[in-house]
């Protein structure tokens, strides 16, 4: 029998207050990451809305598998044992929740458990982020993820204004309506001197793409034209190649055997992780968070034209990282989906060596959070074409970057594969 794990939370800011629910189901035996669910629910206490969770969790769990066996997991003592069966639901409010969420699966299919609030972050998370987009006036939508190797897109908040046109609009932008997080999902923090063993991180290869034509003109390069690697680009492909998967899978000893190849959507990101992907015998993953940023219209303009066109507009992009270009994306709304795309590496390849091939905002994001730098700090680094920057995430929140901006793939044998920030 199928074995899916719920985990779900709520959220009430002033109990009762504005709350909302988050929760994510995922395979009992692999630990993929299935589905994510978030709403805000309006004004309630934070039982009601840990029961919204659960139930949400529950319906989307019988969605995917209505014959599994589902262990629900939740940080609520209250609804764990209420739903166990141990404790009385005496209060009015919770009596139809508590009712709903016992009659999506026979009492032999589910249990509850309780777990610490530090092994429910991911639902904790998506709670939070519903309740900051109905803070602002946002429908948060939230869908069930597609198959492994199949384009993953991350929950997101709309403006209610926004939903009837975006959807009719398909040349709308992809990320235009992402809300930024003041914080990242995963918080980094140090190791304590002499902690015992933290165990086998999950570690993220972060390459970033090789050049494209664009790239050599320093033009800005989003998703605007989508432009394919360079011959020069191939070449820095298959050198990366080399050296993270080789001849009959093998890897750089400093970094272990790639275990999986994720892909930013865009072209460019997507030939240079097929060329490693095949070197290690295995089928890239596209995941839509890794996309870089919409830079709206600067788009194919170079710093200088940009500046000259739009100087205003460049200067506001520059002083903030809130701020973005006209018909484009801030890099706060890239931090917020590189992040969750993130999680969903960190939990369908726990304690593996995940390759993501993506672009220079991404990479400076996630490298912002895992140092626990602030995102002004993106325009503070430099991340060659084809480099390759590396972090490990350990189960209790540490995190440990490796490198940032390795080239050293580009030389083979004394021969340089084209200049590494061409």
């Amino acid at each position: 029998m199928r074995v899916l794990i719920v985990e779900a939370d709520g959220a009430s800011r002033g109990n009762p207050g504005a709350a909302s629910y988050g929760a994510v189901v995922r395979d009992g035996r692999t630990g993929e990451l299935l589905a994510e669910l978030a709403e805000a629910i309006g004004r309630a206490t934070n039982n009601v809305a840990e029961y919204r969770g659960v139930i949400a969790g529950l319906e989307a769990a019988r969605r995917i598998d209505p014959q599994a066996r589902v262990e629900v997991r939740m940080d609520s003592k209250l609804v764990v044992e209420q739903l166990s069966g141990r404790w009385q639901v005496k209060h009015p409010s919770m009596k139809p929740l508590a009712q709903r969420a016992r009659e999506l699966f026979p009492p032999n299919g589910v249990s509850f458990a309780w777990v610490p609030r530090s092994q429910n972050k991911h639902a904790d998370r998506l709670a939070n982020q519903a309740l900051d987009a109905a803070s602002r006036g946002e429908v948060w939508r939230a869908q069930v993820l597609p198959a492994a190797g199949e384009a993953a897109h991350s929950p997101r908040p709309v403006s209610s204004a926004a939903v009837s046109s975006q959807a009719a609009s398909p040349a709308a932008s992809p990320a235009a309506s992402l809300a930024p997080v003041s914080r990242p999902a995963v918080e980094p923090r140090a190791p304590a001197a002499g902690s015992a063993d933290l165990g086998a991180p999950t570690r993220l290869l972060l390459l970033r793409h090789g050049p494209t034509a664009l790239t050599g003109e320093k033009r800005f390069s989003g998703v605007g034209a989508d432009p394919e690697l360079t011959e020069q680009g191939l070449a820095q492909a298959r050198a990366a190649a080399r050296r993270l998967a080789g001849p009959h899978g093998a890897a750089d000893p400093r970094y272990g055997r790639v275990d999986a190849v994720i892909t930013s959507p865009l072209r460019r990101a997507r030939q240079t992780a097929l060329a490693v992907a095949e070197a290690a015998g295995m089928e890239p993953r596209v995941e839509q968070g890794f996309r870089e940023l919409h830079f709206g219209v600067f788009e194919a303009l170079t710093f200088a034209e940009a500046r000259a066109q739009y100087p205003d507009e460049l200067a506001a992009f520059f002083a903030s990282t809130a701020g973005a270009a006209p018909g484009g994306e801030s890099v706060d709304e890239v931090a917020s989906r590189a992040a969750a795309a993130r999680d969903r590496a960190l939990v369908r390849f726990a304690r593996k060596t995940v390759l993501i091939v993506t672009h220079v905002t991404p990479i400076k994001t996630l490298l912002c959070q895992a140092l626990g730098a602030p995102l002004t700090a993106v325009h503070r680094m430099e991340l060659s074409a084809a480099s390759l920057s590396v972090i490990d995430y350990y189960d209790d929140g540490v995190t440990n970057v490796r490198c940032v901006n390795d080239t050293a793939h580009l030389y083979d044998t004394g021969h340089l594969y084209g200049t590494p920030g061409g």
